[in-house]
């Protein structure tokens, strides 16, 4: 289960705006993996500390969550605020709040050694899923395999041989910047040799050579809510790439394709579909079977029902992937089935109820009948 908001920052459930972000500010420091090496906790709770911030942070996540605790912010499998809009990875988090677009203290944490050169993000990855239409209409949890680039756990990403660090240039000393004279103008341009790091790897690492990244393999399992469109992408924050000397990772965008249902249709919240009905049924009415999402069910066709008319059946649609409780309808189109090859006896009974209304011609044909007869009589 997870731990409480406010007791993971250390703070009381009454505490203002600016009490959240300087507990932030102190987890933060205290937990970065970067600070903690040979503790793989300290990964743990610097996720933690992320997802009690962006909660608490945000005055609408926040009184959702004094509310109806964890289940008021939508969570992924993990525990944590996962594929939400509004949710960014810790570590995107962690740049974002200490460099507030400037560097500073984030640069030195990094150890930039002013050189000019930024952790780099890592790649977003794309994925696809398809998924049944039922499937659609319900919800699942999926689990994907997706290859990715991780930070190599043998050098921690800095991409030097364990119990060895990355070197100052001998190019640029450490600026990650060279300057060179052309006329009165002296350019400041990036050091060709550690491409603006600073740092050159002299023993490299046997597990990455050098590159601080290595090619894994995982297995991620996201949940899919309920009713989403077909071609709707979902973020997950964090399982993308790592990124270049310590930087964040990217993230992975899964795209949902959802499969073609034989007889049904979507139309926003509701469901349409077609149900055949005899001349006999419509014209006297009763019970027809139909299908749903959850199973077959019984209709009331009313007396006099025309070819194409729509009835409703309320509450058998699409539920809204916002999670607000609602649902759509089931539209059915009646199809008023004429038979192609009608029977002796039904060529007989036909006949019969021709001549009846033939003397007695319904609303509709009494109409066309009147209309036609005043177009003539005017000529």
């Amino acid at each position: 289960m997870p731990r409480d908001f406010y007791e993971v920052l250390g703070i009381p459930r009454e505490a203002d705006a600016e009490a959240v972000k300087k507990a932030y500010r102190k987890a933060a420091l205290q937990w970065h993996p970067d600070r903690n090496p040979g503790k793989p906790e300290a990964a743990d709770r610097f996720k933690e500390v992320a997802e009690a911030y962006q909660v608490l942070s945000d005055t609408e996540k926040r009184q959702a969550y004094d509310r109806y605790g964890h289940a008021g912010v939508r969570q992924g499998p993990s525990g944590g605020p996962q594929g939400a809009e509004g949710f960014v990875s810790p570590e995107d988090l962690f740049a974002s709040f200490f460099s507030g677009g400037g560097g500073g203290i984030f640069e030195d944490f990094l150890g930039g050694g002013g050189g000019g050169f930024r952790a780099q993000r890592g790649a977003h990855l794309v994925a696809a899923v398809e998924v049944s239409f039922e499937e659609m209409a319900r919800g699942l949890e999926r689990t994907l395999r997706i290859r990715r680039r991780d930070r190599c756990g043998s050098c921690r990403g800095s991409g030097a041989k364990a119990g060895t660090a990355p070197s100052v240039c001998p190019t640029c000393g450490g600026s990650g910047a060279v300057q060179r004279a052309a006329g009165f103008f002296a350019l400041r341009t990036t050091c060709p040799r550690c491409r603006g790091r600073g740092t050159v790897v002299r023993d490299p690492c046997g597990t990455c050579r050098g590159e601080g990244r290595v090619q894994g393999e995982h297995e991620i399992t996201i949940r899919i809510p309920a009713g989403l469109e077909d071609g709707t992408r979902l973020r997950v924050s964090g399982e993308g790439e790592a990124g270049e000397e310590g930087g964040p990772a990217g993230d992975l965008y899964v795209e949902v394709r959802v499969r073609p249902h034989p007889m049904f249709e979507r139309d926003g919240a509701d469901i349409l579909c077609e149900v055949p009905v005899s001349y006999a049924r419509a014209a006297l009415g009763g019970e027809v079977e139909v299908p749903t999402l959850h199973g077959k069910s019984a209709l009331q066709v009313p007396r006099g029902t025309q070819g194409g008319q729509v009835l409703r059946m309320r509450g058998l649609g699409i539920p809204d992937p916002r999670g607000r409780g609602g649902r759509g309808d089931q539209l059915v189109r009646v199809v008023v089935e004429v038979p192609r090859k009608p029977t002796k006896r039904e060529v007989e009974l036909l006949r019969e109820l021709e001549a009846l209304q033939e003397e007695h011609p319904g609303e509709a044909r009494k109409t066309f009948l009147d209309k036609l007869r005043d177009l003539f009589n005017g000529d």
